[in-house]
């Protein structure tokens, strides 16, 4: 499988490009998943002309406005420069299925990010970071996480599963799409939808059974616009035990007895937080490919993303 285009903040690679002339190397990004996915490095400030090392900047509120200015000199003021260059990042990147910002970053952060009074004071953690804000406003589907945040199994899982069906939109639909493709392409994620937020799930379903006579690239846009929605809702203990619970409904008639109270113990203890999603997934996915069934087999809810990183051999606090 060829590797994943995705943005990231070049510090975050071990590229000695912040404003102190360090780095913020992340290894999980530089020794794991680097396995799978190709990144594409951008430092927005250095890009503007930002020296390295470089005098620090910060968010401060002007009137109606959030600014990026020199913290020692308010009067340099860099916003525009990179509300700009995150225009010319979404030109050269149009391939990208995802990106991962540096954290507290005025130029990158995402969330919480600290702003400031014009007495220098702080006012409040609502901002977020001026390149970052200005990208997520031209990609607003496009997965996009922080570094600090994947050290959180939960966060980090649901990253990487819009990155990867992200990907998967992309390389199906993104050429030539037909209703027969949209529906094929849904088809694999039913269950996969179902655990991340089932009233998508109807939704998707209403919406993909009344194609006839509409224009299919509209419906397509629609389509990925509703999907990407259903995917940032996370997927719980309960939201998991629901598609499991559906999917076991296969085995009724097939099981024994003591296969099935095998089955729903470990159900009952993944839900109770007792054990993590890969234990009950991996013995229904035993018991479900003995069915040779295509459609069982091709969804995604088995493994959303590789298998090699992990992602679901945690026990994530949540219900």
């Amino acid at each position: 499988m060829s590797k994943i285009p995705v943005g990231v903040s070049q510090c975050l690679l071990g590229e000695q490009v912040r404003f102190d002339g360090g780095h913020k190397r992340s290894r999980y990004l530089t020794d794991v998943l680097s396995s799978f996915i190709e990144f594409r490095p951008v430092c927005p400030e250095v890009a503007i002309g930002l020296g390295i090392p470089r005098k620090p900047i910060r968010l401060m509120v002007m009137g109606e406005e959030t600014r990026v200015v020199g913290v020692a000199d308010p009067s340099l003021d860099v916003t525009d420069a990179l509300v700009a260059q995150a225009e010319l990042a979404v030109q050269q990147m149009p391939d990208i299925c995802g990106y991962v910002f540096m954290q507290n970053s005025p130029s990158c952060g995402v969330f919480g990010m600290k702003r400031y009074r014009t007495n220098g004071y702080t006012m409040d953690a609502k901002g977020r970071g001026a390149y970052a804000k200005r990208f997520m406003e031209l990609m607003p589907y496009l997965p996009v996480e922080e570094a600090g945040r994947l050290n959180d199994a939960g966060l980090r899982e649901n990253f990487l599963t819009r990155v990867f069906a992200f990907h998967d939109f992309k390389t199906h639909l993104a050429q030539a799409p037909t209703a027969k493709k949209l529906i094929a392409f849904y088809s694999r994620y039913k269950y996969q939808v179902m655990a991340h937020h089932v009233p998508s799930y109807f939704e998707i379903g209403r919406f993909l059974s009344n194609l006839a006579g509409r224009d299919i690239e509209s419906c397509r846009d629609q389509f990925f616009q509703l999907f990407m929605a259903a995917l940032s809702h996370h997927a719980t203990r309960k939201g998991n035990t629901n598609a499991m619970m559906h999917l076991r409904g296969y085995l009724k008639d097939i099981l024994s007895t003591q296969d099935k109270q095998e089955l729903s113990q470990l159900i009952d203890s993944y839900k109770a937080g007792m054990v993590p999603l890969v234990v009950p997934l991996t013995l229904l996915k035993h018991h479900l490919l003995k069915l040779d069934n295509p459609y069982l087999k091709a969804q995604t809810f088995w493994s959303p993303h590789p298998e090699q990183l992990g992602l679901r051999n945690y026990i994530v606090e949540n219900v």
